[in-house]
């Protein structure tokens, strides 16, 4: 058992050494892991010093037999099971979590934003729009949980849509993938198509767009598909490609990084809190890059924004080129999406200039020219009457 003055002892050594020994317990064999490490790696070059102890790891690999005579500074982990978080609070060490906050409550988490995650789905198929939605999910996770959770009640606050769900089922030999797919197939069977889908990861929605082409369902036409985590390599072999969302494993893994060097620096062990990260975007792939709006006028409006909204085009361009009056068009939008040209006209703007802000180092002038607002003045002051918030303010978060 670890006791109290092995604890202080890590601590004052750890206080005093010029170099940090931090192991890094993160799997390297999935696309959001490795932005994770991207993001620790960037913070070490720019502020710190540290010596790091890293490997080639799955979620599931075994605790290092090492650990638990380590004398080292600091740990940073992806936590899988209760052994695990045992063995790693066991150290007396900092240790910051960057999976779940099951296992070890006492540590401060750096994660992504589950609710953020689940309105952003919820955003993307209500702005394409379907009216008629469902989740394919895990229940073996919190984080699954709270993104169904706050996609479903965005829905209905929002839409007063209900929402179909259906549990996933594991699968240990062939005979229970073939039962699960058809259990899958009967249960997209029952949905009332167009319907959009969210699949709580993307190794559901390949599963997913499987089933769709046993069953001959159209994807997107008839079934559209979001998938979670961005894994490229799963969302590139799926047909069609995989929509899903981009986490950001850069920032996620700086924030990390940051609280640990803290934290050993103060010679803190206890919990310092949780910092969420939002998601960076939907990355659009075929599996839901159409639009099901039935108004025709609409469709084409919509169209045209997406088009042409970061050449400045007007809401009075727009209606030229529809031959509809502006009243019109106003009421036939909000008819169908709840919102008139202008305000849609904006949204697409202004998630542009978020996507800039969050991804690149350009100017706001640049950037003012690039999504089509006249003058960069104007943009700081629209993006801060819409946000509470300037956009260098929003950049500093990253």
């Amino acid at each position: 058992m670890f006791r109290k003055h092995q604890l202080f002892r890590h601590i004052k050594r750890s206080s005093k050494s010029p170099v940090r020994r931090v192991a890094i317990l993160i799997e390297t064999t999935r696309t959001y892991t490795r932005e994770l490490l991207a993001g620790v790696s960037r913070y070490i070059h720019r502020h710190s010093s540290w010596s790091t102890f890293i490997e080639l790891r799955a979620l599931e690999s075994s605790i290092p037999p090492w650990l638990e005579n380590w004398d080292g500074d600091g740990i940073l982990a992806r936590t899988h099971s209760a052994e695990m978080a045992d063995a790693i609070a066991a150290t007396g060490l900092p240790s910051v979590e960057l999976r779940s906050s099951n296992f070890n409550r006492d540590a401060p988490f750096v994660g992504m934003d589950n609710d953020k995650i689940g309105q952003l789905v919820a955003d993307h198929f209500l702005n394409r729009g379907y009216r008629r939605f469902a989740v394919y999910t895990l229940d073996t996770e919190s984080f699954f949980r709270e993104r169904v959770r706050k996609f479903v009640s965005y829905l209905k606050d929002e839409a007063g849509a209900e929402c179909a769900q259906l549990p996933s089922q594991g699968e240990s030999s062939p005979d229970d993938w073939e039962a699960h797919q058809a259990e899958l197939i009967e249960w997209l069977n029952t949905l009332e198509k167009p319907v959009g889908i969210f699949a709580t990861n993307d190794q559901l929605g390949t599963r997913l767009l499987d089933a769709c082409q046993r069953a001959g369902i159209a994807v997107p036409d008839s079934v559209a598909v979001v998938g979670c985590e961005n894994e490229t390599t799963l969302c590139n072999f799926s047909s069609p490609t995989l929509t899903s969302v981009r986490f950001d494993g850069e920032t996620v893994g700086y924030r990390a990084a940051e609280m640990l060097d803290e934290m050993m620096r103060k010679g803190v062990c206890r919990k310092l809190g949780k910092i969420l990260i939002a998601p960076k975007g939907i990355e659009i792939r075929a599996s839901s890059d159409q639009f099901v709006i039935e108004d025709f006028i609409v469709l084409r409006a919509v169209r045209l924004i997406r088009e042409q909204a970061f050449s400045g085009i007007t809401v009075a361009e727009i209606c030229d080129k529809l031959n509809v009056s502006r009243s019109t068009l106003e009421r036939r939008m909000q008819a169908t999406l709840k919102r008139g040209a202008k305000a849609e006209l904006l949204r697409v703007r202004f998630a542009e200039v978020d996507r800039l802000l969050k991804n690149t180092d350009l100017t706001i002038e640049a950037i003012a020219e690039r999504t089509g607002f006249a003058y960069p003045h104007y943009l700081q002051t629209a993006y801060r009457e819409r946000f509470g918030i300037s956009p260098g303010q929003l950049r500093k978060q990253r």
